[in-house]
């Protein structure tokens, strides 16, 4: 077979990704099989591959690729959000580049636009997830606005409203100037900022006295209505009741005494804007204040101002400053005061409080059994330090605002009377006409007389039903889809999503169908550079992913994003990792090639030591697979795939090949041959979910496959018993063998050179079953037991035992002394450190007994070791002293061999001096 000498994603990916389509790898249909099914987390349908969809689809991707492997029938389906507010924007974008403004065509004009702009581009990132080797099954991919889904968003609107969770009323709400748009409490991301703190001097109405009030936005005082302090404030308790006049505009308004009053913010003095800042609003409503807008949709100042009217909000700020400075009502401003201001997530607009008729869904009674299925590990959070946050949302919930001033989405089923304010609401305008000619008493009542509000419903109320409404569950609960796949497995997001999207579908879960949506979440971190800082296009340091996918293979992509995600934590992105992913694929790639060229001799009869090695690698790999189910079910996927990448590099490839490949130009035994192919396909089957393509590729190679025929719909292994004395014995093997490895390079020694291992018995008798493979990676000629130690040898310590190399005149005593007491010096310190935990009442407390149990092991071994270290060296030290008395006494009655002597020292030194470059 001609084997490639480099493997090459670029002609492997494409090829195995359309064989996998072909053959309807990911396609899932109920049957008699277990399920196991993740609905992704919908992506906007604007939205294009960042790091983030990389790692959280990669996640997902192992999981489901597993579980079809496991025999069960995974369902992975995809889908995309309509992403009202994004849409939106780049919808008017669009237009405006056309020469079209929004407000010159219609709703449904506008529609159209949006439905074309949906078809050509709202299918990129499923494309692109197909780079990253995703296998969903996209013949049940879903939106959000398809005719089902829309049908069940009107559906459960209707069921809220007609149970009374959904109302209509004047709150504040937060509005995007820029949108132009409500957004809920959950869109608002508040970041502090470097701002000033104006204070503003108001003058008491008929008298020649001032207060000084200190505020952030002195534009809002056009709006003012009232002036407030605190009740028990002495400095000001004279003036409540009295007006005072509002400059620039010169209202007079009442002074008004409120509790919530901070005396020690600014000068204790608040102004009253009830229109634009939700505190003041309570305010107001509390003591009957008018209530005065000046701001448009779009944050410019409006008629109701009286000045500047037509300015942008933060322009109008520096023109009121000025103003205000000009007639004398500037006292100071601060201009190092840090705040916090809230941003719009979709916009990045800054937040407009805003007095507004919106739809809210009271949230409260809801939520109460969402709290409780994830307080009870009814729904499972992964890591659980998010317990606690979801706690403290669930238990603050505030009413949801669900309606946003948009045309794209789905458009609120409420239908206005004729002149009125009155409303019916219904899922078609028959069904409204039937209801309006009811409640009117009116038959005469045509559709054309009733107008439906023109607001849509927030992006969020339809994918709360995502895990619901993608199997048709709102519509029909009974249906076999329905009833097989829910409720879904895993849930993969990220956590900044976890309180308006997940713990919403959890209510919707409880509330349409009685159970969970899920049964895990496994939250993800925020993917950030390798300082920390966020990923952004602004600062550059955001990789395009479909680069990184050329450059260095999904493969090795997805490596490198693992290798830095534990669960929970940000994971800094370094793209030297995805070099490492790309480099382990290399790796795999050539041990197949070195294994797949050897030549098979049915003749030859098994080696000790590669029989041996069967067993061990058979033991190591069970062990393994034990780990790796234990990791998967924590959702450890990091450590999962490092506990994999050391199997394979390190066990595998560095000790098991080398163990039992044959000599140069020889053929291997038929026994183990079968046993190594055997060994990599496990490896690939288990090393598949993380690395699809090229685990693919080479096991379609390593033996002949029908056509038709997948690793990815091959079985699991799983994890058989194993002898953990073995795996553990040979661990000391390779110490031992590093030992002899380390003493060759440093006495000069070749590697064909054979040497003579003596092992120094103890009350327990030595375990030589690795004996065979000492031999041959140490190239030695005989392994000997021996009663007593050796003089004129190397020795080292494995463990407690005891090894000697006689090398003769090679030994330098004095540096066998140093060395070993040195490593002295580190068991000790070593001691020490074990110790100080052993010694820790709070950490025998505290720790697991299996935890301590190590801890003792640890120093019963130290010990040990110290013991037999400080008998060497004093053993030494005797046969040191020996032979420098019997070259004394020699010295002294041969007088020449002192001459000798000196010289052979003096050479030494400058031996010493010169680095050893001495001629």
């Amino acid at each position: 077979m001609d084997i490639p000498s480099k493997y090459n994603p670029a002609l492997t990916e494409d090829k195995w990704y359309q064989y996998w389509l072909d053959n309807g790898f990911f396609r899932s249909e109920p049957d008699n099989r277990k399920s196991y099914t993740i609905v992704i987390p919908p992506p906007n349908v604007t939205g294009v591959l960042h790091m983030g969809h990389m790692l959280n689809n990669t996640i997902q991707d192992i999981l489901i690729r597993r579980a079809r492997m496991q025999g069960k029938n995974a369902l992975w389906l995809p889908g995309t959000d309509h992403a009202s507010i994004a849409t939106e924007a780049r919808v008017v974008a669009m237009l405006r580049e056309e020469g079209i403004e929004k407000s010159q065509i219609n709703r449904e004009e506008f529609l159209k636009y949006a439905w074309e702009w949906k078809k050509k581009h709202g299918g990129m990132i499923l494309e692109q997830l197909k780079k990253l080797g995703a296998s969903c099954d996209w013949e049940r991919t879903k939106f959000t606005m398809d005719d089902d889904m829309s049908e069940s968003v009107i559906r459960v609107f209707i069921d809220l409203y007609n149970k009374g969770y959904i109302y209509r009323g004047v709150r504040m709400i937060n509005w995007d100037p820029k949108a132009k748009t409500a957004v809920s409490n959950e869109e608002v991301i508040f970041k502090e900022v470097q701002s000033k703190l104006y204070y503003v001097r108001y003058k008491i109405d008929e008298k020649d006295e001032w207060l000084t009030i200190a505020t952030t936005r002195p534009e809002t005082i056009l709006g003012d209505t009232a002036v407030c302090v605190h009740p028990e404030d002495k400095r000001y308790k004279h003036l409540i009741g009295q007006k005072i006049i509002i400059p620039l505009v010169n209202r007079p308004v009442p002074i008004i005494a409120d509790e919530y009053v901070d005396r020690e913010f600014g000068t204790g003095v608040l102004k009253i804007t009830p229109a634009h800042d939700e505190n003041d609003y309570e305010i107001g409503l509390k003591h009957d204040l008018e209530v005065i807008n000046i701001f448009n949709e779009d944050g410019t100042l409006n008629e109701n101002a009286q000045i500047f009217t037509g300015e942008d909000r933060f322009v109008a700020r520096d023109l009121v400053t000025e103003k205000l400075r000009e007639d004398g009502h500037i006292d100071k401003i601060k201009k190092d005061y840090v705040n916090k201001v809230g941003y719009s997530e979709r916009t990045e607009a800054v937040i407009e409080p805003r007095l507004s008729r919106q739809w809210f869904l009271r949230m409260k009674e809801l939520a109460n059994p969402a709290l409780e299925s994830v307080m009870n590990d009814t729904v499972k959070i992964h890591p659980a330090k998010f317990k606690n946050m979801y706690r403290h949302w669930m238990e603050n919930v505030r009413d949801w605002c669900i309606s946003r001033q948009l045309w794209w989405g789905h458009r609120i089923p409420d239908y206005y009377l004729p002149e009125s304010d009155e409303f019916v609401v219904a899922d078609t305008p028959e069904a409204a006409l039937d209801l309006a000619r009811r409640k009117t008493g009116n038959p005469s009542l045509d559709i054309e007389d009733l107008k439906q509000d023109e607001d849509v419903l927030d992006t969020w109320f339809s994918s709360w039903l995502w895990p619901i409404s993608v199997f048709d569950g709102i519509r029909d609960p009974q249906n076999k889809d329905f009833t097989y796949y829910y409720p879904t497995n895993d849930l993969v997001t990220a956590p900044d999503i976890l309180f308006f999207w997940v713990a919403r579908m959890i209510i919707a879960g409880y509330e349409y169908n009685n159970e969970k949506p899920f049964h895990n979440v496994y939250i993800t971190g925020m993917v950030r550079d390798k300082f920390g800082r966020k990923m952004s296009k602004s600062l550059g340091n955001s990789p395009e992913p479909l680069d990184l996918i050329r450059k260095y293979g999904a493969d090795g992509v997805r490596v490198g994003m693992l290798l830095c995600s534990p669960a929970g934590n940000d994971l800094l992105f370094d793209e030297n990792l995805t070099e490492q992913g790309r480099n382990f694929g290399n790796k795999i790639w050539n041990a197949f090639r070195l294994v797949k060229n050897w030549k098979v001799d049915p003749e030859l009869d098994q080696p000790k030591a590669s029989a041996i090695a069967v067993e061990w690698f058979n033991a190591r790999l069970n062990q393994s697979i034990r780990i790796l189910d234990d990791q998967y079910s924590k959702y450890r996927l990091s450590e999962a795939l490092m506990n994999l990448y050391k199997l394979f590099w390190d066990e595998f490839s560095s000790w098991y090949l080398e163990i039992i490949k044959p000599s140069y130009k020889q053929s291997i035994d038929s026994k183990t041959f079968e046993a190594t192919t055997g060994f990599f396909e496990k490896l690939l089957k288990i090393l598949h979910p993380f690395i699809p393509f090229i685990t693919e590729e080479i096991w379609q190679l390593i033996r002949d496959r029908k056509d038709g025929e997948s690793i990815m719909v091959s079985d699991m292994p799983t994890g058989g018993d194993y002898d953990k004395k073995m795996i553990e014995r040979f661990e000391k093997t390779k110490e031992t063998v590093s030992s002899i490895r380390t003493i060759r390079k440093e006495k000069n020694i070749p590697d064909k050179s054979p040497l003579s291992l003596n092992v120094k018995e103890k009350e327990e008798v030595y375990d030589n079953r690795f004996g065979e493979v000492l031999k041959k990676l140490c190239y030695l000629s005989e392994i000997n037991f021996i009663a007593k130690k050796m003089e004129g040898a190397v020795s080292f310590i494995v463990k407690t035992t005891e090894f000697y190399i006689p090398l003769g005149e090679k030994v330098n005593v004095e540096e066998e002394i140093r060395k070993l007491e040195n490593e002295l010096e580190y068991t000790r310190g070593f001691l020490r450190t074990v110790m100080q935990k052993l010694d820790n009442e709070q950490f025998i407390n505290n720790a697991p007994e299996k935890v301590i149990q190590i801890e003792l092991t640890k120093k019963a071994d130290a010990e040990e070791k110290i013991k037999v270290l400080e008998e060497r060296i004093a053993g030494l030290k005797k046969s040191f002293i020996r032979k420098m008395r019997g070259l004394m006494i020699r010295i002294f009655k041969k007088p020449y061999l002192f001459i000798v002597f000196l010289v052979n020292k003096i050479w030494v030194k400058l031996k010493y001096i010169f680095n050893e470059n001495c001629p």
